[in-house]
Order: C-alpha cells, then structure tokens, then sequence
C-alpha cells in the first residue's frame, strides 16, 4: 500500500494500477472510495474480498461524464433532469442496464440494473479521465464499518489489500451520495445522502418516497445494520450514563468522558462532514458505549440520523 501524492504523475500511476487489476483508494466529495475496474470481474472479486463484503450487495459505477453513461445504460427523461441538476455531484441514479453493458456481473449482484454517479472531486475526475472507463467505488473500508474520510481511515481499515491511496484530505461532504432508483416508473430514494430530498423535490416539482430494504438489496447502504463503530451506538440520548462517550451536537449534554460535538453551532451540514471521522474517534477512545444527541431529522439531519440508526442496530 503506497499513500501517494495527488499530482499527475500519481493520478497516472493509480490509472495502471486500476488497469492491472489492482485497487486503489481515492477522494471523492462523500467518502473516500475503493476503486476497481468495473469491466475486470477479478478485480471486483478481489474489492468485495478486501472489503469482507456481501457479494449480493451491488456496488456504484463512477464514471467521469453523463456521456459515458450511454455506455452503461439508458437514462430516462428524470433520470436525465436529476443528472443535469446534481452531476457531477453526490447523487446515484438506478438506471436499467444496457444490451451492451460491459459492466462485470459480480458488480451489479446479476441485477438486470446498475448504480451509476459522476463525482465532483478533482481528484476523483483526474483518475476517471486518466483511467478512460468505468470504475466501481463503494466506500474504502471493511463492509459494515464507518466509512472514511482520510487517507488515514482507508490505510487503518484495508492496509495492503490496496496497491495505493490517492490522499486529498478529508472529504468535504461525509455522508455517501444519495442513491435514487429511476428505472422504472416513479423514482424512489433508495439511499438517503447528501443530496436532500427536499432538494430533489424541488427539481422534479413533486416530493419522493423513500423505497424499502426488502428482498435483495439494488443498493449500497439498504442493509439494516452499516455504517457501525466497535461500540454500540445510543441514539437520542437525554443525558450521559456512566462509561459512555458523548456524540454532541450543538450544546454538549453534561459529560466528563470522550466527546466528540458534530456541531458545536447545531450546522447539520458540519455534522455531516464530521460524522464518521467523530464515530471512528470515540471507537478509539475505549468507551464501551457511545450516547448520541439528538439530531433534527430534516434536510441533511435525514442522512445523518438514516446513519445512525444502521449503526446502532443490533448485529
């Protein structure tokens, strides 16, 4: 494992590498992500291994315009007023898989659909461009754990599982993209994130349903339990009990052991950022619970309280 510097030459360097089969770690706006060439079904294979990951669990095609979609699959008419209002940003679109959809299997868990995004980090947009094709990129840690928004959290989680680590500093958002399913019929949000519903309501002129876990998963972050520091998790805590340590945000409630506060000033937006480097900080303070503030469950809240109930759910 290499953690490299983000000039061309290592932007270049990591486009071989992807192009031998191996993985590399990059920076997007949301998390870092664990790439593989998405046509090598060995490299795939060799991600979901590295990640301890459920092989029934699709993961999301990045690629560097909506042009290059057309090779993967057919945007409908939505799916088309979405990608123009957020791409490149942090939003996933479920489309139906095209006749001549190169993408390997294993990525798409044999789903007749796939998950697609175009990311909005430089860093991200370089490799893409450099690489020349589709790269899948769930998020850089063990399946199931916090994600992670260092080069750091990456190194700590998958070490030599990955031939390098294209550090660009945390990541600015912090929570993943929202996923949207617009394959057929109405669209449904499969994946709270951080593109708001509220945000696409007002695109589309009509608020969206949130889609259900049940049956197989057609997207990254739908199973009950993700997301999860060592700890258990205590979601809306009124105050402190004895041992725990204290997830704030806004006014810390009384506590004399770790804290970590999302926001000191209640932003939901500075929350979001500091969210898994927080979960990942309090895992390493030894407490044997975590007690979490109450977060309101509106605009980007909804991702961060949607993460938090996966993380404290029982194993």
């Amino acid at each position: 494992m290499t953690l490299c510097e983000t000039d061309a030459a290592a932007i270049a360097a990591a486009a071989q590498a992807l192009r031998r089969g191996a993985l590399v770690a990059f920076p997007t706006e949301t998390v870092y992500g664990l790439g593989a060439d998405a046509h090598d079904g060995r490299a795939v294979a060799a991600l979901f291994a590295a990640k301890a990951r459920p092989r029934f669990n699709p993961l999301i095609v990045h690629v560097p315009d909506s042009a290059a979609v057309a090779q993967i699959g057919v945007l409908p008419a939505v799916g088309r007023r979405l990608a123009a209002a957020f791409w490149p940003g942090p939003l996933t679109l479920i489309i139906a898989r095209g006749e001549r959809c190169a993408i390997a299997d294993l990525a798409t868990a044999g789903l007749a659909t796939v998950a697609v995004r175009v990311p909005a980090h430089p860093i991200a947009h370089a490799l893409l461009t450099a690489f020349g094709g589709p790269v899948v990129a769930p998020s850089a840690n063990r399946s199931g754990h916090v994600s992670p928004t260092t080069a750091a959290h990456v190194a700590a989680d998958l070490g030599a599982s990955v031939a390098a680590i294209l550090d660009g500093g945390p990541t600015p958002i912090g929570v993943e993209s929202t996923v949207v399913d617009v394959s057929a019929g109405e669209p449904v949000v499969l994946r709270l994130g951080a593109v708001t519903r509220s945000a696409l309501a007002r695109v589309l002129g009509h608020p969206l349903a949130i889609g259900g876990a049940t049956g197989r998963p057609a997207s990254p972050g739908m199973a009950a339990r993700h997301y999860a520091p060592a700890a258990p998790l205590r979601l809306n805590a009124a105050a402190v009990e004895p041992g725990e340590a204290l997830l704030a945000f806004g006014t810390p409630l009384p506590h004399a052991g770790p804290m970590v506060n999302l926001s000191a000033r209640a932003d939901p937006v500075e929350a979001a950022a500091n969210l898994y480097a927080a979960l990942r900080a309090l895992e390493r303070s030894g407490a044997p619970r975590i007690a979490a503030m109450p977060i309101p469950d509106e605009g980007l809240g909804e991702a961060i309280n949607d993460r938090l109930r996966r993380a404290a759910a029982a194993p």
